[in-house]
């Protein structure tokens, strides 16, 4: 048992899906999992194990925001050894070609947050993804012919910005969308040397102002789940 996961040695897969939403985590564990059981309920953050056509997967929240995402990270990694980490999340589109339920596969993030310019001493760090996740997962989104992006995405500390046009920047520079965890994920995989991809569903436009409900977002975003139980060995 770790200090914010309440399993035990051996009861997570090296492969972990990581929604950020903890009900997202309970939906995929009861639609797309078999052999399941609940290794973690601490702080409501749900954690599960089965099995996706036989083979061995966990499904962990991770909650909001860099900090929330680094602690479950660590531990994932450093407690009970995790090898691939998928994040399944949401994220807001940032260009007028991207629209509402499009996939966006993270190739790289950039970050208002802080946290890398502490751990390198105000030195930019540029997060990537494992480049064999990003190869594969876009093939099998093709071949699934599901509506997929690849390029670089914003991880922000801020949900609600005092300048609403904050974003505008980060889209005249190519920049796909808007989300809130990425940067981190890719950052502590690169520094224990374990793969990692973010994949995302659009929520919502900020170009049109369209968005999905949260049940929506809870319950609906299948195919990002469909195409990130693939990437399981």
């Amino acid at each position: 048992m770790s200090t914010h996961i309440g399993a035990e040695t051996g009861d997570i897969a090296q492969t972990v899906l990581l929604p950020g939403d903890p009900m997202r985590a309970k939906y995929i564990a009861d639609n797309y999992l078999e052999e399941v059981y609940c290794y973690n309920r601490i702080r409501g953050m749900y954690g599960f194990t089965g099995r996706y056509r036989g083979k061995l997967v966990s499904v962990q929240g991770t909650g909001m925001g860099i900090p929330s995402i680094s602690i479950y990270l660590h531990e994932l990694i450093n407690q009970y050894q995790a090898q691939k980490l998928i994040r399944i999340g949401s994220c807001g589109s940032l260009q007028p070609d991207i629209k509402v339920r499009d996939i966006i596969l993270a190739m790289s993030a950039s970050t208002d947050s802080s946290i890398n310019r502490i751990r390198f001493n105000g030195k930019d760090y540029s997060p990537t993804a494992s480049y064999q996740l990003i190869k594969r997962a876009d093939y099998i989104a093709i071949q699934k012919n599901f509506p997929v992006k690849v390029g670089s995405v914003l991880t922000t500390d801020m949900f609600y910005h005092d300048d609403i046009n904050h974003w505008q920047l980060w889209a005249d520079y190519g920049t796909l969308a808007i989300e809130m965890e990425t940067a981190a994920l890719y950052t502590i995989a690169a520094k224990f040397n374990v793969q990692a991809i973010s994949i995302l569903t659009v929520s919502d436009s900020l170009i049109t102002g369209e968005k999905t409900t949260p049940e929506e977002r809870e319950k609906t975003f299948n195919n990002m789940a469909e195409l990130a139980m693939e990437l399981i060995d």
